[in-house]
Order: C-alpha cells, then sequence, then structure tokens
C-alpha cells in the first residue's frame, strides 16, 4: 500500500511538472503581430520621413551620410516612353530606356525621393553613394504600362508630376493605376492644374495652378503632394513664390547641366532632360560617377534582375 501511495505521489508531481514545462514554452498570447505600414488618407506634408515615401531600399551600412548644404544628386526628366509617331524629341524608345536603366544598375546608381533629396540639402541625412532622382513630367499612359515595370525588374523607383485635369482622360494614367505605382514606391508631385506658362498668368489663376493644383491632387489620391515641376520649366520670382506659399518642399525646373543640387535652388532643382536621340553611351555625359567603360549595350536579352510586374489593365 505504502508502494502504492509513493508511486501515485510521483505521477502527480510529473504530470505538474510537465505542466509548468509546458505553459512556459506556449507563446504568449498577448504578443501582438505588427501590422503592415498602410498609405494614409490624408497625411500633413513635413519634412520628416514617412514609410509611405521610402522609394529605396531600406539603407545599409554602405549609406554615407550627405549634407546638410550642397548635394550631388543627377535628377532624370523623361516623358513618354514609346515610339514617336512624329519623331517627338519628347518620346524615349522602350529598348533605349531599358538600356539606360540597366547602366544605371550597373553602375550601382540607386534611386531616392525628392523627400530624401531636401532633407539631405536641408539637415543632412544617409543616402546611397550613388544616388539619382527618375522623373517623368505630364502622367501619360505608358509611364504605366512601359516605364513602371522596367524599372521595377532593375530595382528603381521614380517621381511622377501630374498634371491635375489630365488623370484619367485619353492617354492619361488614371487614380488606380498612379496609387498602384505609388504604393510599391513611386512618388507623386504636381506639374499644376492645366500645364499652362505660369508666368503668363494673373495672381487668381496662378493661385489655382499652384495652391489648387497640391489640394485637388491630395483630394482625389489621398496621399500627401510635397514637391512641384514647373511646366515647361517656366518660372519668375512670383511663381516661385506661389509654389512656396503652397507648400511644397521644393521645386523642379526643366533644365540643368549638373547634379549639382543645394538650398540655392531648392525650388528650381536642376534635372536633365533625356531626348529621344539619347542612348546608353551618349547618356553617359549626364552621369558624375562612371562604372565600366567598355560598356556598350547589345541586343542580347537582359535577364530579370528583379520579379517581373505586369501592370494591371
Amino acid at each position: 500500500m505504502k508502494k502504492i501511495f509513493i508511486l501515485t505521489l510521483g505521477t502527480v508531481f510529473l504530470i505538474a511538472s510537465c505542466g509548468r514545462i509546458a505553459a512556459a514554452e506556449a507563446p504568449s498570447a498577448s504578443t501582438a503581430t505588427p501590422l503592415s505600414p498602410t498609405v494614409t488618407a490624408t497625411v500633413t506634408p513635413t519634412l520628416a520621413p514617412t514609410e509611405t515615401f521610402t522609394s529605396s531600399p531600406t539603407p545599409t551600412e554602405t549609406w554615407i551620410a550627405q549634407g546638410p548644404g550642397d548635394v550631388t544628386v543627377p535628377i532624370l526628366l523623361y516623358h513618354h516612353i514609346d515610339v514617336s509617331p512624329n519623331s517627338s524629341r519628347y518620346y524615349v524608345p522602350p529598348k533605349k530606356f531599358e538600356e539606360q536603366i540597366k547602366l544605371l544598375h550597373d553602375w550601382g546608381y540607386e534611386s531616392i525621393t525628392t523627400d530624401m533629396l531636401v532633407q539631405a540639402i536641408l539637415t543632412g541625412v544617409e543616402l546611397p553613394p550613388r544616388p539619382l532622382i527618375i522623373t517623368f513630367d505630364d502622367g501619360h499612359m505608358d509611364n504605366y504600362t512601359t516605364a513602371y515595370p522596367i524599372m521595377q525588374r532593375y530595382g528603381f523607383k521614380g517621381v511622377l508630376y501630374l498634371v491635375a485635369n489630365y488623370i484619367g482622360t485619353e492617354g492619361y494614367m488614371d487614380v488606380d493605376q498612379i496609387l498602384e505605382m505609388h504604393n510599391t514606391g513611386w512618388e507623386v508631385g504636381s506639374h499644376s492644374m492645366n500645364h499652362l506658362d505660369l508666368t503668363k498668368l494673373d495672381p487668381d489663376k496662378l493661385r489655382d495652378e499652384t495652391v489648387g493644383s497640391r489640394k485637388a491632387l491630395e483630394e482625389r489620391l489621398g496621399i500627401p503632394i510635397l514637391t512641384f515641376a514647373y511646366p515647361f520649366g517656366y518660372h519668375d520670382n512670383s511663381v516661385m513664390d506661389y509654389v512656396q506659399f503652397a507648400g511644397y518642399i521644393g521645386a523642379m525646373g526643366a533644365s540643368g547641366y549638373t547634379p549639382a543640387q543645394g538650398k540655392w535652388n531648392l525650388f528650381y532643382l536642376q534635372r536633365v532632360e533625356i531626348k529621344s536621340s539619347e542612348d546608353a553611351k551618349t547618356f553617359t555625359r549626364f552621369l558624375p560617377w562612371h562604372g565600366d567603360p567598355t560598356y556598350l549595350p547589345t541586343d542580347t536579352p537582359t535577364p530579370k534582375l528583379m520579379p517581373s510586374h505586369t501592370p494591371n489593365p
């Protein structure tokens, strides 16, 4: 009887001990799984970086502090990525465009946003060793159907400068397409309300094209609009005053021959227009950092460096 009692007591002790071990190993029910960041419908523009506007990979040990003050960031300007029906300088054929994007990738360039550039100029931030900004003016449909998937393959993000009243009209991107690009890291800025020469407008109309376009884009897209691009690059003191009054943190010109950016041109950042005549070889004269000088594009199909993306129809 005594042996039976001791055996029973030992069994109870063993079961109790196992229960405590199991309880210690079980995950806590109160541990919450972090939610993925989402795009907010209204965000007050600020110079502080937000997850919404991070268009480049998370900084690594290779990133370096740049600014405050002058920084070297080439800014490229494209319009159409398509074959021109009339030999227009504003059309860069898709084959040439991919050669240029591949060269940028092979030479170690990484895309950043204008928000990051402005922060570097004003306060100093870490940027990639070879940062650049790739911009597209007007909001043409081929930016979505052609430029977007090519840039996705090579890991680049861009900046769309949209004419507010062009959205959803024939030949231009609609809201869903714009937001799809934005949600993958592309930045969106204003290119005015109607793409007019702002230097020839009366104050009320000028206010609508600058202040009004920002408000219209933010209301329609539900995302912050932080920067502006002057139509045709035309500007004067009055135009620049309205752009700053509208609350933009910086503005893009339509010309420039160096990648130098700073406080002195914060509201007319230098951009180089890439014309239809450029190829991967002549294109290199716009770049401050070079790679293999023997690089020449070939007709050999380019391997996909990142998962291919096909825009939604």
